[in-house]
């Protein structure tokens, strides 16, 4: 498996062999660096830390700022483990490099949604609104949610209104369409998860 972190920029269009004009999203993984390493002998498990970008914050904590200063390498914004079958080709501090993908590569992408805060039932899970003529006052109210007299509660699973968005996903087989390997850029077509400026983790299977 080869693994990515990076930054989900804009969108744009390119031209495939054939002429097509192709939709895609531009990923910034210029700033992606390898961490550390987790062994099977030291760790239990094999598994590469990747970090991204640059802290947020002006002053590190001091375990924060102890961990990096232990490894040798410069803090990072965003930490992310990624279980692999083997990390002997990796070293700390070295970036991950965008050459690892190829064009026509099938890619796995996971980001957090766009947060939509508190949002009713019709948006959320996309219930059938009701009728808006006659004097109806109930166009998009949640209405009967369960029977009165058996089982008498509301059954599990039952979809309500409440928070929506702002959760992990992750969006398989995407298509890399294009690769810009001197200013880090990685093209996919595809629905990508997140908001703009929000980093995503993009992993090729094996």
């Amino acid at each position: 498996m080869v693994a990515i972190l990076g930054r989900k920029t804009t969108m744009t269009q390119v031209y495939d062999d054939r002429g097509r004009a192709v939709p895609a999203t531009v990923i910034d993984v210029s700033s992606c660096v390898v961490v550390a390493r987790r062994t099977e002998k030291d760790d239990g498990y094999s598994a590469l830390q990747l970090g991204f970008g640059q802290p947020t914050k002006r002053k590190l904590t001091k375990p924060v700022a102890g961990y990096f200063k232990k490894l040798g390498i410069g803090p990072v914004g965003v930490l992310q483990e990624v279980r692999m079958d083997s990390t002997d080709e990796f070293e700390p501090g070295k970036p991950v490099g965008v050459g690892r993908f190829q064009v026509g590569d099938k890619v796995d992408v996971s980001g957090l949604t766009k947060g939509r805060g508190f949002c009713g039932g019709v948006k959320r899970w996309g219930w059938s609104t009701g009728p808006r003529t006659h004097g109806n006052m109930s166009h998009r109210r949640v209405g009967s949610i369960g029977a009165g007299t058996s089982p008498g509660r509301i059954l599990k699973g039952r979809t309500m209104p409440g928070q929506y968005g702002n959760e992990k996903v992750t969006i398989r087989h995407l298509k890399v369409v294009q690769v810009d390997e001197d200013k880090g850029l990685l093209y996919v077509t595809g629905a990508v998860p997140g908001n703009n400026g929000g980093v995503v983790l993009v992993r090729k299977p094996n």
